[in-house]
């Protein structure tokens, strides 16, 4: 969920079309749920990467956080990966990282990382993409593809930018912004390998259901 707190699920094979509900903090209580139990049937269902996001939350209290989804994820021996807080990152020891274009580089994310750790990073244009990977990125996230008020810095980008983006580089590209199992077929022949989703699992009753739902469609998507 992709806001003041945020679970981000990628949906990848290997290993947010109509405008998805923003997120808000009393969201993750929906039906009277915690973030824990959220996560947990999204796992059920089929989530193979996990990305935790907290823009807003103090420190002390978004690390135990961490430490909660970070056990359960290794229950279901799924990555998870903390957004831009290297030193949280650190110190639950995730299996990465991911950052925006305004975080830390990725080559100093990598230096106090280490060789062994994920890192992920946004890129909306093939110069962003191609300086990604070359200073030491494993995927990229690319967006929005499709217009999403989970993520008010997140510009709109064309399919075609997106394509040109996987043609470029060598690792894997997963798109994200406003993705819904309405819209993520006309995702196909992009040349992704992957999804990120907030809403489109999170804001649904089933959670469980509605991943495995997506999931099933991103395979088909990616593999047309």
């Amino acid at each position: 969920m992709r806001s003041d707190r945020n679970i981000e699920n990628d949906q990848i094979k290997k290993p947010e079309g109509h405008t998805c509900k923003k997120m808000q903090k009393e969201d993750l209580l929906l039906y009277g749920e915690t973030l824990y139990s959220q996560v947990e049937k999204t796992l059920e269902g089929g989530t193979t990467f996990v990305q935790l996001r907290e823009k807003e939350l103090d420190e002390a209290h978004f690390l135990e956080e961490a430490k909660k989804i970070k056990e359960l994820c290794d229950r279901y021996h799924v990555p998870f990966v903390i957004n831009d807080n290297v030193d949280i990152a650190l110190e639950i020891d995730a299996d990465g990282v991911h950052v925006g274009q305004s975080d830390m580089e990725a080559g100093d994310v990598r230096a106090k990382l280490g060789p062994d750790k994920i890192i992920g990073v946004s890129a909306q244009t093939v110069g962003q993409a191609l300086l990604a990977q070359e200073r030491g990125a494993d995927y990229l996230g690319v967006g929005a593809v499709f217009h999403t008020d989970s993520k008010a810095d997140a510009a709109d980008i064309s399919h075609e930018t997106l394509k040109a983006i996987t043609e470029a580089v060598d690792i894997p590209v997963i798109a994200i912004g406003g993705i819904s199992k309405e819209n993520v077929s006309e995702l196909s022949g992009t040349g992704i390998c992957g999804i990120a989703v907030i809403s489109a699992i999170f804001a649904e009753k089933d959670i469980k259901n509605a991943t495995k739902k997506l999931k099933k469609l991103t395979e088909e998507m990616v593999e047309a």
